[in-house]
């Protein structure tokens, strides 16, 4: 099973890449297969149902939204963030879908896309089913899918929680687990960018990765810049006031004043990941990193990097994508970066873990010291809970964030202070991640059944 750099860090939409953007995705396959079968004419409805975390905390993270956009044709990747709200409102409205943009069928809101809060599929906590019917209520077309986590679907005919999508694409460096990928890097004498690259260079040419991969980063600073200057409140009726603004034009002033607080920098990454993550809580453009909702760490320490490290440029940005997605790839094989099933270490906990990495290499780390940042990065965030007050991508998640985004950095300076050994190895680390996810109660996995969900009044 391989996976690429560009699945760990794709374009979406706000506010969850479990919840949103999966969703969208998997009915957008529900009707791209009702259109290759040959079976959308005869179709004169569909019915979607979401289970598990999708159902109980689905209406905050937009999921039935995700679900209208995705059957009428729209992807994460290139739907209008701006009109996307008032085309599912139509839908709603109008009592019609049009079936990938074309096909019209009728649609009943509350019928056609139903919740459940607390039924579930058996392989995963986020669960859905599609059905197309006839005009004699025959069911045409019946499929299940698993929002696995970062935007990943996978099929329902996959066996237990299966956590990647299938590709049997051969790499000159395999590997699966954080020791395997230091022994490639000291037989070869190759950072852990290196080999990531050489592995990218088996899907494509290094000028089109790089191209892709700057793409990555200029989204994620127009993510920045639009946090900036986006002032209000939240959607949800959680009455959550974006910050980013006002404390941009604080740490503006300071700069041109020239400041003398030691702690600036850290402001400014706290600014950088609030700005994403209110972003994304408004249903902006996103990128996944690995998820949506820790999609602020990874661009919060990047623009760390370019804003305050001497010499940085875009060669070191590509590295820092690829050092990042090796650590993502090693949690996404062996545990989960889905909120949904091992809670928030598995999404905010593996962000900071790829961050941390990923500054470490930019900043001339070894292998080693690269793996020990990684490590400490995801230590430091075991046990994390998934608690969403209201079920929204906001208390706690946006601060947690920024809170993240100054760990991942202290991660990878301490790491260089060091010469790379150390007690808990990475893998021992991510083992414990899971174990961690598969002890804590469900009311703790993105279902806004426990912790401050229940206990901060929604007001």
């Amino acid at each position: 099973m391989a996976l690429s750099v560009l699945d760990l860090f794709s374009v979406g939409i706000g506010p969850s890449s479990s919840h949103t953007v999966g969703p969208m995705r998997a009915a957008k396959q529900f009707t791209d297969g009702l259109v290759s079968a040959g079976q959308l004419p005869a179709t004169v409805r569909v019915q979607a149902e979401l289970f598990g975390s999708l159902g109980a905390t689905g209406r905050g993270h937009g999921s039935d939204k995700a679900v209208v956009l995705g059957l009428q044709g729209h992807s994460p990747e290139t739907v209008d963030t701006r009109t996307a709200d008032d085309q599912v409102a139509a839908a709603a409205l109008d009592a019609e879908l049009r079936l990938g943009g074309s096909h019209r069928v009728d649609f009943n809101w509350d019928e056609d896309v139903v919740l459940h809060r607390r039924k579930s599929l058996p392989a995963h906590p986020n669960g859905m089913t599609f059905r197309a019917l006839d005009h004699t209520g025959t069911v045409l077309r019946e499929r299940s899918y698993y929002s696995i986590g970062g935007g990943f679907v996978v099929d329902g005919d996959v066996t237990g929680t299966e956590k990647i999508v299938p590709d049997t694409t051969v790499l000159p460096y395999p590997f699966t687990t954080g020791d395997e990928l230091l022994a490639i890097c000291e037989r070869e004498g190759k950072s852990i960018s290196d080999i990531m690259l050489a592995n990218e260079l088996v899907w494509r040419p290094e000028e089109e990765l790089r191209e892709r991969l700057l793409g990555i980063w200029a989204v994620m600073r127009e993510c920045v810049d639009n946090g900036c200057s986006a002032e209000g409140i939240l959607p949800g009726g959680l009455s959550v006031r974006r910050r980013a603004p006002s404390l941009f034009k604080k740490l503006a002033e300071a700069e041109s004043a020239n400041s003398s607080d030691p702690l600036l920098a850290m402001e400014w990454v706290n600014l950088f990941a609030l700005a994403v993550n209110e972003e994304n809580a408004a249903g902006g453009r996103i990128v996944t990193a690995p998820t949506n909702g820790a999609a602020g760490i990874v661009p919060a320490v990047l623009h760390y990097y370019t804003k305050f490290v001497p010499g940085a440029d875009d060669d070191g940005v590509v590295r820092f994508l690829l050092a990042a997605a090796a650590v993502g790839i090693l949690f996404k094989i062996n545990a989960s970066i889905s909120g949904a099933e091992v809670g928030c270490q598995g999404e905010v906990g593996s962000a900071c873990s790829m961050a941390a990495a990923g500054l470490c290499e930019v900043l001339g780390g070894t292998p080693r010291q690269v793996e020990n940042a990684a490590e400490v990065g995801i230590e430091h965030n075991l046990g994390l809970t998934c608690d969403p007050v209201g079920g929204l991508v906001q208390i706690p998640c946006i601060e947690r964030n920024a809170i993240a985004s100054v760990k991942a950095i202290n991660a990878a300076r301490l790491a260089l202070h060091g010469d790379g050994s150390h007690k808990v190895s990475l893998d021992k680390a991510i083992k414990t991640m899971r174990e961690t996810g598969a002890d804590m109660k469900s009311k703790y996995k993105e279902t806004s059944r426990g912790g401050l969900a229940v206990n901060v009044v929604e007001c």
